[in-house]
């Protein structure tokens, strides 16, 4: 089938259900022959997640879908594809609209959809909408999803704050609502500086329609998510909002910098990145803190330590981000962490951060001298 002639696919996600609702509303009404697909999964925990499709007159048809797995996200997965390819068998659809519920994430879904949807379909972009006065509030949420009603499955160990994150940063395109308590500068300039390079659409506005048919590229998407080659943001200072990027070519002592996680996780409301420990100098470290929760986990081997045949097999993007922080003696092994919130610290934070590297004395000792210090992030990233 020819790309014309498959079914457009958007995906709408994000936490704020409201602000969510109010996008897919606008285009159903915005595009004729728009078809809204909803999996609820407010019901979960009952055995069945409840499937709504509607349009711009109101609702056409209810269903379920058993759980697979005992995980809701695993049962809209085997449900989404083949009610879409229905739409699209149909003919009668001229673009259907993804409405996730409140914490599934976009990156998932977008790549079922790229990655199955076969001859039927065409994922044509990510949206996620945003309530400007609620950012920070969600971000700053460190409670467990299950915690706040909002868990997928019996396991599901996300909070709210990195899962919105994550929904945030995904998407090129942020439809922003109108907020019942009105934002304010600096609600806008987090937002802004979280995901600088966003598109940001007034929701109301004819342009919504216009980016929901832009075209989306599932590995780009992923590519700049990842933490060896992730789009992080620029420093910048606005309305008492500070993004700080902080990057050296020494790596962590790793039982000093175990000392100061919770400072530094609760110094910024929101901070990610790559980092480099001495007593794993090989092994590139991704960086995710949002609510005062971290998490930190192996994200492979840093470019400098694979053999010169093995290049030819990474992607352009994560060998272009290496050549960035290329170093004469450590090629791309560095820190790369940026953090982001209102009212930050900067001074001290960068003092905090530079008494976590090694001395003079600890780095001229060598890489066999440090694989013999403290090996403090055992429990983090090699859990029994």
């Amino acid at each position: 089938m020819e790309e014309e002639h498959k079914l457009p696919v958007v995906i709408v996600a994000g936490i704020h259900a409201d602000a969510r609702r109010q996008v897919v509303d606008h285009l159903l009404r915005a595009v004729p022959g728009s078809v809204a697909l909803h999996h609820d999964l407010t019901g979960a925990a009952d055995g069945a997640v409840r499937r709504l499709v509607r349009d711009a007159s109101g609702d056409l048809s209810h269903g379920e879908t058993p759980l697979v797995n005992d995980c809701a996200c695993c049962a809209l997965r085997e449900d989404l594809v083949p009610e879409l390819e229905r739409l699209a068998g149909s003919g009668l659809t001229r673009l259907a609209v993804v409405e996730l519920w409140d914490s599934v994430e976009p990156k998932a879904m977008a790549e079922v959809i790229a990655g199955h949807g076969g001859e039927a379909l065409t994922l044509t972009n990510v949206i996620t909408a945003v309530d400007p006065a609620l950012v920070l509030p969600y971000l700053a949420n460190g409670d467990d999803l299950a915690e706040a009603g909002l868990a997928a499955a019996p396991t599901d160990q996300r909070t709210v704050g990195d899962t919105w994150a994550r929904q945030l940063e995904y998407a090129p395109v942020l439809a922003v609502v109108d907020s019942d308590d009105d934002a304010d500068e600096e609600d806008h300039a987090l937002l802004a500086q979280l995901h600088p390079t966003a598109r940001r659409v007034p929701v109301g506005s004819g342009e919504l329609a216009q980016v929901a048919f832009a075209g989306f590229d599932v590995e780009v998407a992923a590519a700049a998510q990842h933490p060896a080659c992730a789009l992080l943001p620029q420093e910048a200072d606005e309305a008492g909002v500070t993004t700080l990027v902080w990057r050296r070519h020494r790596p962590f002592h790793p039982e000093r910098l175990y000392r100061a996680l919770e400072d530094l996780c609760c110094a910024a409301a929101r901070s990610r990145g790559r980092f480099w420990l001495a007593d794993r100098p090989d092994t590139l470290l991704a960086w995710d803190a949002a609510g005062g929760a971290l998490c930190v986990e192996n994200a492979g081997p840093w470019l400098a330590s694979l053999p010169d045949a093995a290049w030819e097999m990474v992607p352009p993007m994560r060998r272009a981000a290496a050549a960035l922080d290329w170093h004469p003696d450590h090629g791309d092994c560095c820190q790369h962490l940026v953090f982001t919130s209102p009212g930050l610290d900067r001074d001290g934070l960068e003092r905090l951060l530079d008494s976590c590297l090694l001395t003079d004395a600890e780095y001229t000792s060598g890489r066999e001298a440090w694989k013999r210090l403290p090996a403090a992030f055992d429990s983090l990233l090699d859990p029994a």
